[in-house]
């Protein structure tokens, strides 16, 4: 009875707001604070994260990042582990996996060929990529069930055999289920899904993957990661007006590019980051993405507090307050580069087209694009998407529209809008917001990804019909969202795009322009104004959660060998320990060439789980620079020009190896490592580019692929689409050591220039063992 009495006064005691001293840790570590409702059994172990950061703050001598504090703090041997930014790899321990469904069926088939019985940590399904944009939510996700039931029903199952919880088709976008649910200050949890640092927003460490990676940590093998290093912007100042967190990542992406982050963590800071909510500061980590960033972060402060206490999760905001100094920098720490934003002076921005760092404030793009030769007339604008469908985001939008509508005006646009989970479907209709942008001439879309991955089945103009459409989305490349490579895509904030769209205009600036009301007197729309969560609680909507069973053993897992959707895998071959000679080149890409242009989306999405069906959409979209034209390559044995994934499968059937070279930041955009198992499945063997994206780097090392970058990058000229290559010297492979390629022209003469790789040990292992999945069952074996 004493013990009870004592701990009652001291919950009353911090409930009031006395100085919690050291004893509050201890009872939050009684308590055992699990990392969420659906896992009730997995807690969070702030104690080791602290024990772990110490040991490195000692042995480093220095003030500790929060990136720092969280990947450090995770580390599997702190006291041992070789630490340098940019340069060391580290083993981590990641907390949990979360996988969306078109990336999840071949990072399940990978798992399911590991043999191993049950995931080692907390792991999760979400389907929400493979639901078309066609003529509304619930008829868009009958379709989606109907026509997906084999693929959900192999994800359903095999999340119930391996232990993965799972999360049905229409429960929403897996990053903001991942925000109202998982994430957590100080967790690390890797998505397979390059937008995954959304989760930064609530303090957290989260990182895009492939599915090779998602499957080493639901192994229970320590996941690599090269030290990143560490950007820091201080915000100053505070958001008012138009200005939206938005246009923090817009005007950050328009000053680092789309490769100026890669191999570094941005890290937020500075008095200004009070002034954004936690939905937004997810918006900006998520868009991160588009800078090459390894992932985004915030400090742990009150407004994730908030958004914990109303997302059912104030337990974690307790324990993290008692933590907060591991949740937030040190004092004087360092950043290897520095950027400074002061919010009060920020514009809002549009970004566009064709690439997401293409930055203009909103008042100047209509001259831009009118002297640009842009259309200038909207035909759609979109809100939603994993970056910008908080409720926060949908009450400003809202707010526009009433006002449009409160002066007898509707979109001159198409308009739609997504929600980002079935919390936030559930909530705006409720609350009314939904009814609004309805009024307006909104369409509700499903809780889906939708058009922002291409799955928009568009009907307003024919392909090839130059057109201008703004979204609130974050990626913008040619054809992304409608396969058509004339749709001039931009970004911005959803506020922006709804003002945008009822004026039907990119030379409309909300903050100086009038509008000409259905009474024909004119008006200004006032900034928008919007709670930032809900007065009420949030209304959960449906239950589409499946819990995976205590027990799985039982369950079956069935693909059919005559499944046009789903494909069990076969190990891809060892090296033979022989250099690679005489290597054609399959294509030599010119320009921008993102995991889209190497494995697109849209139609394709349904063979995720088929490898020898998708691998025909291999670099459809890669422009060859001998003709100008996208997928057509000559073939260097019957030259004729053809397919490009044609072309591969006859020098497969031939038995001939063959190489891709390509130019800067090769396999930016989504983490989809089907641009890394297309190749090594259709015979490839050497990606050659001038850079490469980080997480495409990793996933062509896992699949048993050579990416290797110039030493020169002025040596990609001296490549031509007719040559043979060879890669010399590979028996002496070896961490920090570039290798040899003779490049042989068709009149004979030879060249040989250097290659540069960024392979460690057990890197090389992967590909000496043919993948890193065949090196794990090496492993394995000899452990048993």
């Amino acid at each position: 009875r004493v013990p009870v009495l004592i701990l009652s006064f001291f919950q009353h005691a911090l409930n009031s707001g006395v100085r919690r001293y050291h004893v509050a840790p201890v009872l939050c570590a009684r308590a055992k604070v699990a990392m969420s409702h659906f896992e009730p059994n997995e807690y969070i172990n702030y104690e080791k994260l602290e024990k772990n950061i110490n040991i490195v703050r000692k042995r480093l001598d220095r003030p500790l990042t929060l990136s720092e504090k969280i990947v450090y703090g995770h580390l599997d041997d702190p006291a041992k582990q070789e630490i340098e930014r940019g340069k060391t790899y580290l083993r981590l321990r990641p907390d949990r996996v979360a996988m969306q469904d078109a990336t999840a069926q071949m990072a399940m088939l990978q798992f399911i060929s590991s043999g191993l019985p049950k995931v080692a940590v907390p792991s999760t399904i979400h389907c929400d990529h493979l639901i078309e944009a066609q003529s509304g939510g619930e008829k868009d996700l009958q379709r989606a069930k109907d026509i997906n039931q084999e693929v959900y029903n192999f994800l359903s199952s095999a999340g119930a055999k391996y232990g993965v919880g799972f999360w049905k088709p229409g429960s929403g976008i897996i990053h903001q289920i991942i925000l109202e649910n998982y994430s957590y200050p100080g967790v690390l949890l890797i998505g397979t899904d390059s937008h995954t640092p959304n989760g930064g927003g609530l303090g957290g460490i989260c990182i895009g993957v492939g599915g090779a990676d998602a499957v080493d940590v639901m192994a229970g093998i320590p996941w690599e990661l090269k030290c990143p290093k560490v950007i820091g912007v201080k915000l100053t100042g505070k958001l008012s007006g138009w200005t939206s967190p938005k246009d923090v990542i817009l005007k950050v992406a328009g000053i680092l590019t789309v490769k100026g982050g890669t191999g570094a963590i941005i890290e937020y800071h500075g008095p200004g980051v009070d002034s954004i909510s936690c939905t937004g500061m997810a918006t900006i980590c998520n868009m991160g993405a588009e800078i090459g960033a390894t992932t985004s972060i915030f400090p742990y402060n009150e407004r994730m507090k908030k958004y914990l206490g109303k997302t059912g999760r104030a337990d974690i905001a307790s324990l993290a307050d008692e933590f907060k100094q591991h949740l937030v920098p040190d004092s004087g720490c360092q950043y290897d580069q520095v950027i400074e934003i002061n919010l009060s002076e920020l514009k809002p921005h549009i970004n566009g087209p064709f690439t997401p760092d293409l930055a203009h404030p909103v008042s100047d793009i209509g001259a831009v694009a009118e002297k640009e030769g842009w259309p200038v007339d909207i035909r759609v604008g979109l809100i939603g998407s994993c970056t910008n469908s908080s409720y926060e985001d949908m009450g400003r939008s809202a707010a526009v529209a009433k006002q449009a509508l409160a002066h007898g005006l509707k979109c001159k646009s198409k308009f739609t809008i997504t929600p980002g989970s079935e919390q936030i479907r559930a909530t705006i209709e409720r609350d009314g917001y939904a009814k609004v942008l309805r009024e307006v001439g909104g369409l509700v879309l499903a809780n889906a990804c939708g058009p922002c991955i291409g799955q928009w089945d568009r009907k307003d103009i024919k392909k090839g019909e130059k057109n201008t459409i703004v979204t609130s989305y974050n990626r913008n490349f040619t054809g992304r969202n409608d396969a058509n490579p004339e749709t001039h895509a931009f970004v911005t904030s959803p506020e922006i795009v709804t003002a945008l769209s009822i004026a039907g205009t990119l030379k409309f600036n909300p903050e100086t322009d009038y509008l000409t009301g259905a009474d024909g007197k004119k008006f200004k729309l006032e900034a928008p104004d919007a709670d930032e969560l809900p007065k009420l609680e949030f209304d959960p909507g449906q239950d589409t959660y499946q819990y995976p069973p205590k027990d799985g053993s039982g369950q079956h897992v069935d693909v059919s060998p005559t499944s046009q959707r789903l494909q069990l895998l076969e190990p891809f071959d060892k090296w033979d320990g022989k250099d690679l000679e005489d290597m054609l080149i399959l294509i030599k890409v010119k320009g921008k060439c993102t995991t889209d242009h190497i494995s697109a989306a849209g139609p394709w999405l349904k063979f995720r789980g088929h490898l020898d069906n998708i691998s025909n959409n291999l670099l459809i979209g890669a422009i060859n620079i001998e003709n100008g034209k996208a997928n057509s390559v000559r073939n260097a044995l019957t030259q004729e020009f053809g397919p490009v994934p044609d072309t591969a499968r006859y020098y497969k059937k031939m038995g001939v190896k063959w190489a891709v070279v390509g130019d800067e930041n090769y396999g930016e955009g989504s983490s989809r490592e089907h641009a890394a198992l297309e190749p090594r499945h259709l015979g490839g063997r050497v990606i050659i580019t001038k850079s490469f994206a980080r997480i495409h780097e990793t996933n062509l090392k896992k699949q048993g692929l050579l990416p290797l970058t110039f030493a020169d990058p002025a040596d990609y000229n001296k490549i031509h689409p007719v040559d043979k290559l060879s890669i010399v010297g590979l028996k002496d492979f070896a961490p920090g050591k570039p290798l040899k390629c003779i490049i042989k022209h068709p009149n004979g003469s030879q060249e040989t220039i250097m290659l540069n790789h960024t392979f460690n040990e057990s890197q090389i292992e992967w590909f000496q063992a043919g993948s890193a999945l065949n090196r794990m069952k090496e492993l394995q074996q000899k452990s048993s």
